[in-house]
């Protein structure tokens, strides 16, 4: 569990993210509340990764497609992806920074009968207690972490070989600024206003890079939002919301 009274390393998280995420966390799942449109990008986006990892495991579609697999999701927040992976099989333990998420992810798990092992936790702690897992996922946490560099290590360390990691953020460019700020933020109010730092968006590269040695890229495309259907699609463009996915060899 979260201990602020360790001086061995600072961690790694910022309180004022946590607190922004704290308000938002009931809100997650309402399909028609005022998120709902960050709602169903999640489950576009959360379609991409199960895809590549049903290909990554040469897993065929169905309701146990996913059976015994062991994923981890890093700042799981509601459960939006951890629940939906577990529903299809997945031993998943889904970890998050912000008590108040953990327990509302606990509620609707619970509420769905849906069997997910959440705990409020940090990576740092998995990695210190040699936990590794077949499919790491970090979705949208990297731009809230004061070290991103060291997250990004750590659910490195967290794959099993042969496993797979999936990171998904916004890219920083002056597109992503207008459309994932500007636009989602100030004029659609999908998000909140202050969600988001520009000056924290992760270049593809730079993400890349920090995965480091062992580890091949297999897979990336972006995510965008069609205006006209309201309907979220992949697209190959990078330029704002982009996912990476990477085998360790």
């Amino acid at each position: 569990m979260l201990d602020k009274s360790e001086k061995s390393a600072p961690l790694n998280y910022s309180q004022d993210e946590i607190a922004r995420f704290d308000a938002l966390a009931e809100s997650w799942w309402d399909p028609n509340g005022q998120y709902k449109t960050a709602l169903a990008f999640n489950f576009s986006r959360l379609a991409v990764m199960t895809a590549q990892i049903r290909e990554h495991f040469d897993r065929d579609e169905g309701k146990d497609a996913l059976a015994d697999l062991s994923i981890v999701d890093i700042g799981c927040g509601g459960g939006l992806i951890s629940e939906s992976l577990a529903s299809l099989g997945a031993n998943v333990t889904g970890i998050d920074a912000s008590a108040m998420s953990i327990e509302v992810a606990k509620r609707h798990a619970l509420h769905n009968n849906v069997s997910v092992d959440y705990r409020h936790q940090l990576s740092s702690e998995l990695v210190a207690q040699g936990k590794q897992y077949d499919v790491v996922i970090n979705a949208e946490v990297v731009e809230h972490v004061p070290d991103q560099a060291a997250l990004i290590r750590e659910c490195a360390l967290l794959v099993k070989p042969g496993g797979m990691l999936i990171l998904a953020t916004l890219n920083r460019t002056i597109k992503s600024f207008i459309i994932a700020i500007v636009g989602a933020e100030y004029v659609m109010r999908y998000l909140p206003i202050g969600t988001h730092d520009w000056k924290k968006f992760v270049k593809p590269t730079e993400l890349k890079q920090w995965v480091g040695k062992g580890f091949t890229l297999t897979h990336e495309v972006g995510m965008k939002l069609n205006v006209l259907s309201s309907q979220w699609q992949t697209t190959p463009s990078l330029s704002v919301n982009y996912i990476q996915c990477f085998k360790k060899t």
